[in-house]
């Protein structure tokens, strides 16, 4: 059985200003670092066959921080990076509200029918993730990997795992930056055993 800990990158200068990163990239925050070497101390205990990462910048820096002075074989996958939104990239939520009120309101209320002609839809984040998920059983047959995404990449992540539609996501909780949600795969079967989890950050010392 492989055991998959996913943690999405910590909080950027973009999240704090509720604008949209999609394939773009913002610095991680003060709070996002801290918060990254939390999640350190508390995996330090877990032996990883390897990190595997977004390619983005806000993901690699926070699989670093993670990581600490541990040496683990770490890789980026591009199946892994966050939805690619076109247009609406680095624009703020009230800006697209504004210039784009229907496909907005799709996006978030029946994600399953939304539609980018610039970039993806969430039919397409399902079908990479589904792929990245069948390649690492390959790889590591058993054992612990550390992935390091994005929030969508997450949801959809969820979405695999208790077998309901993309129109699911709507409901689920926001996932936080650096919130760890821990999932089994055995022979193409996956099992969620903790879903965004902040107590790295709700236990440390202020």
């Amino acid at each position: 059985m492989l055991k998959l800990y996913v943690i999405r990158h910590g909080q950027t200068e973009w999240n704090k200003e509720k604008r949209i990163q999609g394939h773009l990239d913002s610095k991680l925050t003060e709070e996002g670092v801290r918060h990254a070497r939390l999640q350190g101390e508390r995996l330090a205990e877990i032996d990883f066959e390897a990190v595997v990462a977004s390619p983005s910048e806000r993901t690699v820096e926070t699989a670093k921080l993670i990581m600490g002075e541990r040496t683990l074989p770490f890789k980026t996958d591009v199946r892994l990076k966050e939805i690619h939104l076109g247009n609406w990239q680095g624009k703020t939520v009230d800006e697209i509200k504004a210039d784009d009120p229907e496909r907005f309101q799709c996006y978030v209320n029946t994600p399953s029918l939304f539609q980018n002609e610039e970039g993806e839809n969430l039919h397409d984040v399902k079908e990479r993730l589904e792929a990245v998920l069948s390649d690492l059983e390959k790889t590591y047959p058993s054992g612990n990997v550390l992935v390091v995404t994005h929030g969508m990449v997450i949801k959809v992540l969820q979405v695999l795992c208790k077998k309901q539609s993309l129109d699911a996501i709507k409901d689920f909780p926001v996932v936080d930056g650096t919130s760890l949600t821990v999932v089994t795969l055995e022979d193409g079967k996956k099992e969620m055993l903790l879903e965004g989890d902040m107590s790295h950050v709700h236990h440390a010392p202020h």
